[in-house]
Parts: C-alpha cells; structure tokens; sequence
C-alpha cells in the first residue's frame, strides 16, 4: 500500500475515532461490566470484536526479528529505578489488565481482565481477572497478585508508578477474581490509568526486598515473551512462549507472531547500519532523511531482499533537541535560554544534515489537533491562561514562533537579537572577545551527549561554532549510557539532548514531564527543571475536563506555556517512519493513527518466507 493511500485510510478513521470522541461531553456512566473503555465516550471497537483492526488475525507463527540498539544496558528489569534498561523491555515483557488501541486516541480493552466497570463518575474502577490468565510458569495470576503489584511499584517501584499510586483511597479484592480500585480526587484518566499497570508474580518476590533485590532479577510476567538469552551490555533475546494463555483474547489475537526477538546493541550508529547492510540484524528506523535518501542503496536493497517503507502518523511530534537546565544559572534567565535560541542557526543546521528536507519542530505537539495555533490565545485556551498573565513567559498570550534565520552560516540577524537579549540578562562582550557578566564572569557550558550518538554530535559541533561568535565558550562531554542516565538522574549538566514522545492523550504523565512537584526529584523525567504554576493548572484541568472540548483547549493552552519557555532548543521532527527490513518480515496494510509506535512493532509483524 503506497504511503498517500495508508494516509488517507487513516485520516478517514481517524475523523470517525475523533467524531465518535465528540458525541459525549461528559463522561458517560457505565452500568454494567464491559470489554472496553474510553478517555470520553465509548471505545470504538465493539463487545464481540475479532482482533484489533490494524492486526492480521490470521498471521502466521515463526521466524525472528533482531533489531540494532545504539548504546549498553545493565539491568533486565524495568519496574525499579536503579540500572539501566533496554527502553523495549517494558513493552515485551510487561501484560497489563487492559491493553490500549493504537488507533484511537485513548481507548483500553480488555486483557488480563476479562470485564470492568467504572462507578458513576469515574471514582472507582472494578476489574475481572480472566480465569485462564497466567503466568509464564504456569501459575494463576490472582486477585493477590494484582493489589500486591499495584501496592509494591506504587510504594517502591520506579518513581513512573508512583504518582498514580498517590490518588488511589483503597485498593480491595471484591471476590475471588475481581479487584476494585477508588480514586482520592477527581481525575478522568485514573481509570484508564489503572488498567495499565504491570501486573507481577508476587510469589516471585517472597522474603525479597524488592527495590535491593529487583535489579538482579528478570520478572516472571504473563506476556507473550520472555528473556530466554541476554549478554549485559551485548545483547538481549526473547521467545515466544508456545503455552501463551492469552493467544485467543481478542485484544492479542494477530500479535506476538515471532517466535525470537532479538536486540543487539552497538557502540555507534556506523556498525549499528553495518550490522543491518550485511544482515546481522533484519529491521532498522532511519531517522537522517539525507542517509534514507543516499546510503540505502546496498545490494540487498537493489535485489529486494530488504525493503524500504515510509509510514505516515498522526502523533504530535514530541520535543526532541537541546534541553537547557533552569535549575542552574545563568539558564534560569528566560532572557538567556531566548538568546541560545537565537544563536541555534537550525536552517543551516537543517541543511547540512538532512539536505534541508526535515520540517522542524514548533511546539510540544506539533504535527497534530493539539498544536498551539499561531498568533494570540483565543477562546478557552486565553480563558484558561488569563489567570497566570502576570507570570506567563513572554508570548504565550501573544503569541510566540520559533527564530528562523536566513540559512546562511553566520546568521547575522540572529547573532544581533541573541546578544541584544543577552546584553538584557547582564552579559556582554569585552575586548577580548568573551562574553561575561558583570562579576566578569566567563559564560561557558557543557553539552552532554551519550557516546556514539554521532548525529547529535555532528549538530552539537555547528551549534558551538554559532555560539563562539557571541563570545560563548560551548564544548561537548561524551560519556556512556551509564554515566549518561547517572548524571542526567542526578540533573547533573549545563544542556543536553532530549527526546520526549508524546501522544494524542496526554494525562497524568505530563506531571512527571512538566510538573514542579517532582522536578528536583532525582531520577524524574522534568529535565528541563520547569516550575510553573501554569503549567500545573494546565496539566490539572486536562486530566478534569468535562468535554472533548476543554480537554483540547487545556493541551493547547499547555504547549503555549511551555514551548514560549524556552526550555528546549528543538530540532527537526519525523512525520513519516522510514523503516527498512527483511523481506521476510511483514505487516498489515492497515497501520494505526499512531504509526510506528510500541504497540505495533514488533507486535503486530510476522515472519513468513
């Protein structure tokens, strides 16, 4: 299927999935135990649905799917905070109550359980457990095990867990297979939320403390997969699990079709592609346009054997660049993050890397309905925002864009209006060409990058060169993944690369991404330190909007405060996937809103000669 027609299938089912969204302005009450829920109105999948519309039901079992990873890892287990773990783990290993459809902005169906219901006005949530489910050993996952899971990551789990353990009044088994959850605030996505946790074996656990002891172990899970063969640092696999007892639940039925998977991991993304080009891996992403475009042309390319597919999505772009440290000085002057904006010459940058082919990023949820719309706020984003005026950045209300040069490499205008902001935060240049405050203090920095990110680095080194024309003395750190997560846990930098994916639900994630309440907290998510009192309200009003409306408004309003911040110095973004693989390795013709996303690959792929 050509990439304009997988496009437009999607654009019309999306708009159905959106229209569907609207009919509801308030959360609807469900009297009975039902197969599936919504963030507002009803799901779109009906009760006796066969599989997820974008699976093959009928997918054969077999073959394998090894993959190429840039970096190291440490640790096999996700659920703790300490190690650092392959970023897919979580989604292979890990089986929930519900599962989410990636093709509706936020719909959940049953998984582990086998029915739910919510109370009246989402204040409770009460799930089924299906009577086949099990764990890959065999046992029965019970009652017990589900509160033992919800109460252990909420208290000592990986702090991802903890925030929505915070607004659960009681957990309480409410018979022998079903488990009942109630809420300590109002909050429309507590009950989405709950269905989403990772359910563990408590047994496994027994006399173990689980924060010392889990970085040591591998957890026992109910998924389709388990870690049958690992090197740290090297290599990772997984096999498919023949006795998979949830093989005919609807929601899996057309997924979990390989029997291996395999990820191999690399020091650099030269042998990572090298690896790929001489088949020692079968499935890559591409993410430099100008690399797709020229070094994708190798002999199995030319004789078919591998295949090259771009996927359009329709998921916001997320922020992906240089993320600056508020906590620290001088980045805590919103006049001096305006200025490194200025002086970040992304044209050129654009040019040299991707021969200016890569549309940028111009807010947190660019590329989709929940986008700040350019010029001043209007409407309920300016009724949500005019309260915080006094204390809103610059632009937000106004209205704010990105700095654009003139591609050229000196960048003349946005070199002046960087030094003009700097001169206004205290900074200006002496006669020896340094830019300094008035303590005669040196402006320089570090950027942070992890070893082998050779993209990054390469955008890094023209950024310096910008920045030595203000009289600013940049350089870059390389350290491994190790250090990496150390330091940028213990927000130990001056800036350095971020990525933050973000989707057409945001909830009460955004609180671990954007929040004050845990921006100090060591090993959190808000790395750019921001603490807003905006921000919080915003994020607040998402979670408690009574329409698709105000739920819209409050995202918008949301990326307004944060983009007009100037937190992250943003780079290019990817609208389309470009994937190569084997041509063994197949997929639907039908791809969901979400594209690419974790949920599809490898899930919903199969091997077949």
């Amino acid at each position: 299927m050509s990439s304009l027609t997988l496009a437009r299938t999607r654009v019309q089912r999306r708009g159905a999935a959106l229209a569907l969204a609207a009919i509801c302005a308030a959360t609807t009450a469900l009297a009975e135990p039902t197969c599936g829920i919504a963030m507002y109105g009803e799901p779109a999948l009906a009760p006796d649905f066969v599989s997820l519309p974008y699976a093959n039901a009928d997918a054969p079992k077999g073959g394998a799917m090894v993959t190429a990873e840039v970096g190291s890892f440490d640790s096999l287990n996700p659920y703790v905070d300490t190690g650092n773990v392959p970023w897919q783990l979580s989604y292979i290993i890990g089986e929930s109550l519900m599962g989410r459809s990636l093709d509706e902005p936020f719909s959940l169906y049953c998984l582990l359980a086998e029915s739910v219901e919510l109370g009246p006005n989402r204040e409770w949530v009460e799930f089924t457990l299906n009577a086949d489910a099990k764990f890959a050993d065999g046992s029965p996952v019970t009652v017990e095990d589900v509160i033992w899971s919800y109460e252990t990551l909420g208290t000592v789990g990986h702090g991802r867990y903890r925030g929505f353990w915070s607004k659960v009044a009681s957990i309480e088994a409410t018979g022998e297979r079903s488990v009942k959850i109630t809420f300590n605030v109002v909050d429309q996505e507590l009950a989405l939320l709950a269905g989403m946790r990772p359910i563990l074996q408590k047994s496994q656990f027994d006399g173990k403390d689980f924060a010392a002891d889990a970085p040591g172990m591998i957890p026992m899970t109910s998924a389709p997969y388990t870690v049958s063969d690992y090197e740290m640092g090297r290599y990772v696999e997984f096999t498919r699990n023949p006795d998979y007892w949830g093989a005919n639940v609807p929601f899996r039925r057309g997924t979990a079709n390989l029997d291996t998977l395999r990820i191999e991991f690399f020091g650099d993304e030269t042998p990572a592609f090298e690896a790929f080009k001489t088949g020692e891996t079968n499935f890559t992403r591409e993410f430099n346009e100008a690399r797709w475009a020229s070094q994708y042309d190798f002999a199995a390319v030319q004789s078919g054997d591998v295949v090259k597919a771009e996927l359009p999505h329709e998921r916001p772009s997320g922020m992906t660049g240089f993320v600056m440290n508020s906590r620290r000085a001088p980045f805590d002057d919103i006049r001096v993050r305006d200025a490194l904006m200025y002086a970040f010459n992304f044209e050129f940058i654009n040019e040299a890397m991707t021969g200016g082919n890569q549309p940028r990023i111009t807010s947190y949820y660019s590329n989709s309905p929940l986008s700040m719309d350019a010029g001043p706020a209007q409407g309920k984003v300016l009724e949500f925002l005019e309260p915080f005026a006094a204390d809103l950045p610059v632009g937000t209300i106004e209205g704010y864009a990105l700095p654009v040069s003139d591609g050229s490499e000196t960048n003349r205008a946005g070199i002046g209006a960087a030094l003009a902001s700097l001169e206004q935060a205290g900074w200006t240049v002496g006669a020896d060409g340094v830019l300094k405050n008035a303590d005669g203090k040196a402006f320089e920095f570090e950027i942070l990058l992890q070893t082998g990110a050779s993209e990054m680095v390469s955008i890094a080194d023209m950024y310096i060169k910008s920045l030595a024309r203000l009289g600013i003395m940049a350089h870059v750190t390389n350290v491994d993944s190790a250090q990496f997560k150390e330091r940028t846990d213990a927000y130990d930098f001056d800036m350095t690369y971020y990525r933050r994916g973000l989707s057409l639900s945001p909830g009460n994630e955004q609180y671990s991404y954007f929040g004050s309440e845990g921006a100090d907290t060591p090993g959190g998510r808000n790395l750019m330190g921001v603490k807003s009192p905006a921000v919080d309200a915003m994020i607040g009003r998402l979670l408690t909007s009574p329409s698709q409306d105000d739920f819209v408004a409050a995202v918008k309003a949301l990326d307004r405060v944060l983009t007009a911040g100037r937190y992250v110095i943003p780079i290019y973004q990817w609208n389309i996937s470009r994937i190569a693989h084997s041509k063994n390795l197949h997929y639907p013709t039908t791809v969901p809103i979400f594209g690419d996303w974790p949920g599809w690959q490898p899930d919903v792929w199969w091997y077949e000669e």
